[in-house]
């Protein structure tokens, strides 16, 4: 026997996210609400907000539930399912790469904020260090940026050469290094500032100087730069 389902037509009117959708518009939509448009349709007696109500209020972390539930756990979520946490996680990336790209427009290599405003809802939820490279043209237009290496919650390596490899192929004459700290707090460690050093000579040798080192914590960030440890490329 098939389970029978519940769809948004047979809710009553004040339940119907599409029609408030039309009449009020999406800004008027709870959570839950906009939730309940992308999952669709209930299962097993339960209503489709049912469903949205309950994948947020796991955890307390409502929205964030879209980026820090692994699609594996999400699947297991009743009335979700493969196909559904797909699509889950397909518009936690949109939001994502929305966010993205306005910040990119107003990336200013004079404003290290602006370049942790870029990487930060990139990178803050991550539970391993990444460290990645901004690189730019002689106007500060950003030519794109890479990942350079993974590491544990504590650490991360990375070989100056693959760095500079990286600014070689994208024809950069500047760049910017940016990592995370998957303890929330951005103050460097040892070890970074040891990398910074390295990274330091090697683009004086080479003529690609690092503008910045840029340290993201959660909703925080430390800048090298900021914090005069860097001028011109040059370490003080």
């Amino acid at each position: 026997m098939r389970p029978t389902t519940t769809t948004m037509k047979q809710l009553p009117d004040s339940e119907r996210p599409y029609e408030k959708f039309l009449n009020y518009g999406a800004a008027s939509l709870s959570d839950a609400e906009l939730l309940a448009v992308i999952i669709r349709s209930g299962t097993q007696g339960r209503k489709a907000i049912e469903i949205a109500q309950d994948f947020l209020g796991l955890g307390g972390r409502n929205l964030l539930n879209l980026y820090e539930i692994p699609l594996e756990e999400m699947q297991h979520i009743g009335g979700i399912g493969k196909v559904r946490a797909i699509q889950l996680k397909c518009v936690a990336e949109l939001s994502r790469r929305i966010a993205e790209t306005s910040r990119r427009e107003r990336l200013c290599l004079d404003r290290p904020q602006t370049i942790a405003d870029y990487c930060m809802e990139r990178m803050r939820h991550e539970e391993q260090e990444r460290l990645s490279a901004l690189f730019f043209d002689a106007k500060c237009h950003l030519l794109g940026d890479v990942l350079l290496s993974v590491g544990s919650a504590t650490a991360t390596f990375v070989s100056p050469r693959e760095i500079f490899l990286a600014a070689f192929r994208h024809k950069a004459v500047q760049l910017v290094l940016i990592h995370n700290h998957p303890s929330g707090d951005p103050v460097p460690s040892f070890q970074d500032d040891e990398v910074t050093k390295r990274v330091l000579e090697c683009g004086k040798l080479l003529n690609i100087p690092l503008i910045d080192h840029i340290v993201v914590g959660d909703r925080s960030y430390y800048s090298y730069r900021e914090h005069r440890r860097i001028i011109k490329g040059r370490e003080l």
